[in-house]
């Protein structure tokens, strides 16, 4: 049975946004013997100064009066009678204004040496206007020990004597654990989880943030230890319980766990997996040092790849066709600048779709002084929506190819200069060319939310479709793209990118393509020719595609 006093104090403090006022603290006290104003701490300045440890009056009277002093919300007071004031303050007013503790009750248990072992009663009010209440119970205890200087029976201050579990450094915070918790599913209904599908480690917590509210959790507020960084560490006390929301996303967990599979081949790779016709993403993996999601949020120009926007926009102009001859010297100068094909080879009397299944980079720098500066990025946004302001579900950069000049022309037609895409941008190409139009990629239905997606100014002319999925297809089957496309069977297309970066010894390795109901994107940065590095990784996911 626990014996001794009881110090119970009332009042409210602005803790978190929404608690009105700071009201004041109204202290009832029930003292076995003695007064408040007395304490072994405060007793007696003798000539000689007392040593030793403290006596059994002195560690009972110090707990009562430190208590007492905390009970009342008197922090100065209650510091004064410790053995490190700034410390002491610094943790009683944190309990009282961040975690949030509006009442407390203290009732002293029996000592033992210079241990008092307390039990604590904690009334927290947190919410708009104080509404929601908790009583948090648990036990305690401090130890008096003598001061160095002043001989006075002190609190040895520890953050431990506001909770037992705090070590040095920490203190107790009252908020919310974050935005309502959902469990995020897969298209059929398969909880997806971090643990087994890594690079969902950052894509999990943004949905979370997104969508947690919205699918119809309940965000929770605890009391937790935080670290002297503000880190939060455990949670000692729930107020109240969060709730997951199901929130069912596009992503397909089989796709997913190739893709996982496919980038941990490689150092600093991505890839996303695209359905054409919804943009429904079925997949989205990093293997990357510094957990970044560059699959979705990735600046790096898409080198070749780029050539099937590139193709596109010279056919609409009507400057090229598949089956029309194109020059693809070994070299060309363009804009001041002089450009060649990998590895310096030719192609003489050749079409357009022998130049683009061999990626000539002469063949469409060449052409450069047909167009104009703003040409490719008309294309790109009107036709295949890169640069628009895409709503997938959580943040992506969605590509860039901004107007250009000079020398920038003719390099981004092969993918180069200032344009910055990411494999999620470069899958949507691949859908794009495949369903003949554009379809912004999605990671959760808009449906739950209302958000706007974005729009393509105009399809694909069905001529044009037809032309550029025929020299997809006999890249995928014959061009640059066949090692790493062989043995897929179906509806398949592909294009293959390696693009330069300055400060890097090795070209970065771009693949796009596509096999019946999936388009896919990888990079991997320093990878070398596009065919060697993300274009195994495309195929394995495209192979897991049904």
């Amino acid at each position: 049975m626990r014996t001794g006093v009881k110090y119970v104090v009332g009042g409210v403090f602005a803790a978190m946004v929404g608690v009105a006022g700071v009201g004041a603290y109204n202290v009832y006290e029930a003292f076995a013997g003695g007064d408040s104003g007395s304490s072994g701490a405060s007793a007696g300045t003798t000539a000689s100064r007392p040593t030793g440890p403290p006596s059994e009056d002195e560690v009972r009277d110090t707990a009562r009066d430190f208590l007492a002093a905390w009970s009342k919300g008197d922090t100065e007071t209650a510091a004064l009678l410790t053995d490190n004031a700034a410390g002491a303050r610094q943790g009683l007013t944190g309990y009282r204004d961040e975690a949030m503790v509006s009442k407390v009750t203290f009732e002293v248990g029996r000592s033992s040496g210079t241990k008092v072992a307390f039990h604590v009663t904690a009334e927290l009010a947190v919410g708009k206007d104080g509404a929601q209440h908790s009583t948090w119970a648990y036990d305690s205890a401090l130890r008096v020990v003598r001061g160095k200087t002043t001989g006075k029976a002190l609190v040895d201050w520890q953050p431990a004597v506001l909770h037992p579990t705090l070590r040095h450094g920490e203190s107790l915070r009252t908020g919310s654990d974050g935005a309502p918790p959902v469990k995020a599913v897969d298209r059929n209904g398969t909880e997806l989880e971090a643990a087994d599908l890594p690079s969902l480690g950052t894509v999990l917590p943004a949905l979370r943030e997104s969508f947690g509210e919205k699918a119809g959790g309940v965000q929770g507020i605890e009391v937790r230890a935080v670290s002297e960084g503000g880190e939060p560490g455990a949670t000692l006390h729930t107020i109240v319980k969060g709730r997951a929301a199901t929130l069912r996303t596009t992503l397909d967990a089989n796709v997913q766990r190739a893709a996982e599979a496919a980038v941990k081949g490689y150092r600093e790779a991505s890839v996303v997996v695209v359905k054409p016709g919804s943009g429904d993403i079925l997949a989205v993996a990093n293997n990357r040092a510094d957990q970044f999601n560059a699959a979705f949020q990735g600046r790096l120009a898409p080198g070749s790849t780029m050539k099937v926007v590139t193709a596109a926009m010279l056919m609409e102009k009507g400057l090229v066709s598949a089956g029309k001859s194109v020059e693809c010297p070994k070299y060309a100068s363009a804009g001041g600048r002089s450009f060649h094909n990998q590895g310096m080879f030719e192609i003489n009397g050749g079409t357009f779709s022998d130049s683009f299944a061999r990626s000539c980079n002469t063949a469409f720098v060449g052409l450069a002084d047909r167009i104009s500066g703003t040409d490719l990025g008309d294309e790109a946004q009107q036709v295949f929506g890169l640069g628009l302001d895409w709503k997938v579900g959580i943040p992506t950069f969605d590509g860039s190819v901004p107007q250009s000049d000079g020398a920038d022309t003719p390099a981004a037609l092969i993918g180069q200069g200032r344009i910055q895409a990411n494999p999620l941008n470069m899958a949507s190409v691949a859908a794009t060319a495949k369903a003949g139009y554009f379809s912004q990629p999605i990671l959760v239905s808009p449906e739950l939310d209302g958000r706007p997606v974005a729009r393509a100014g105009r399809a694909l002319p069905p001529s044009v479709a037809a032309q550029l999925r025929a020299m997809m297809r006999r890249t995928a089957v014959s061009g640059t793209g066949a090692r790493a496309m062989a043995g897929l069977g179906g509806d398949i297309g592909a294009k293959t990118g390696s693009a330069e970066a300055d400060g890097q010894g090795d070209a970065n390795s771009w693949f796009l393509g596509y096999r019946n109901d999936a388009a896919a994107a990888a990079v991997v940065q320093q990878g070398g020719h596009g065919g060697d590095a993300a274009g195994p990784i495309v195929r394995r996911v495209l192979a897991a595609s049904r």
